[in-house]
C-alpha cells in the first residue's frame, strides 16, 4: 500500500522572529530541533519503515528530514533534494517582520499576501540581499520573483508527478520532510480541494501526517502522529 509521511521542517530562527522567510536559508533553533527529533521518535512507534525521503535544498528543512530519519533509527535511507520542494517564495516581503508589515501596509493587505490562493506579494528587486539566482544551488533554473500559493503549486507539481508519484505507484513509503505551503500544495494535490480551502489547511511544524493511499493514489486515511498537535484536514 502506497503511504505517504508529510512533515514540516521544526521552528526556525526567522518562525521564531516572525519574519516572512520563503527562500531564505535559516537554520532550525533548539525547539526545532527537539520537534524534528520528536517527528522521528513518532514514526518509529507508529512502526513506520521510509524507504526513501524527499526534501528541499533549504537547511531548516534537510536536517529536520535528518534529525527524524536518526530518531526513527532509519538514517541510511535515501534521500533527494531538489528547489521545487522550497517554501514559496515570498518576493519583496522577504526578511521583513510580519507585524512590522501589516502596521505599515495594513493587515487587511497582508492578509491578502499572505493567504489569498492567487495573489502574490510584490516581486524580489534583483541584485538585493535575497536574490538567488546566483546561488549555485539554483544553476540552471528559472526561479521566481515572488509566489502566490496557486503559482508554489505549479511549480511544485512537475516535481511530484515526475519523481515522487513513480514512487508511490511502486508501493513505496515515503517521507517528504519540506515547508508549510509546498507541503499545502501536495495536500491540494492528493485531496482535490479547491483554492479557497486549501489556504485554510495549517499544516504544524514537526508533527508526521500520515496519509495512507490506494493504487489510484487517493487518500484513504489521514492523521496527525501528535494527536495533540494535530489541526483539521481536508475530508476524504
Amino acid at each position: 500500500m502506497p503511504t505517504l509521511i508529510l512533515l514540516r521542517h521544526g521552528q526556525s530562527q526567522w518562525n521564531l522572529e516572525d519574519r516572512f522567510t520563503g527562500w531564505v536559508d535559516v537554520d532550525l533553533t533548539p525547539e526545532g530541533e527537539a520537534q524534528a527529533k520528536k517527528g522521528g521518535e513518532l514514526i518509529a512507534q507508529a512502526g513506520i519503515a521510509i524507504d526513501r525521503c524527499f526534501t528541499s535544498v533549504l537547511t531548516r528543512a534537510i536536517r529536520t528530514s535528518w534529525l527524524a530519519l536518526a530518531a526513527a533509527k532509519q538514517a541510511f535511507v535515501p534521500e533527494v533534494k531538489h528547489w521545487r520542494l522550497n517554501e514559496r517564495h515570498y518576493g519583496g516581503l522577504t526578511g521583513l517582520n510580519k507585524t512590522e508589515t501589516a502596521a505599515e501596509h495594513g493587515e487587511a493587505q497582508v492578509r491578502i499576501w499572505r493567504r489569498s490562493y492567487d495573489i502574490p506579494p510584490p516581486p524580489l528587486a534583483p541584485g538585493g540581499e535575497y536574490d538567488f539566482s546566483r546561488d549555485r544551488r539554483y544553476h540552471g533554473a528559472h526561479l521566481p520573483d515572488t509566489e502566490s500559493l496557486a503559482t508554489t503549486l505549479e511549480r511544485v507539481q512537475p516535481y511530484w508527478a515526475s519523481n515522487i508519484v513513480p514512487c508511490l505507484k511502486a508501493g513505496e513509503t515515503l517521507l517528504v520532510a519540506a515547508h508549510g505551503n509546498s507541503l499545502r500544495a501536495i495536500v491540494k494535490l492528493l485531496f482535490d480541494v479547491s483554492g479557497e480551502a486549501i489556504v485554510g489547511v495549517e499544516i504544524p511544524t514537526g508533527n508526521p501526517l500520515l496519509i495512507e493511499l490506494d493504487e489510484a493514489l487517493k487518500p484513504t486515511s489521514a492523521r496527525y502522529l501528535d494527536e495533540a498537535r494535530a489541526q483539521p484536514l481536508p475530508a476524504l
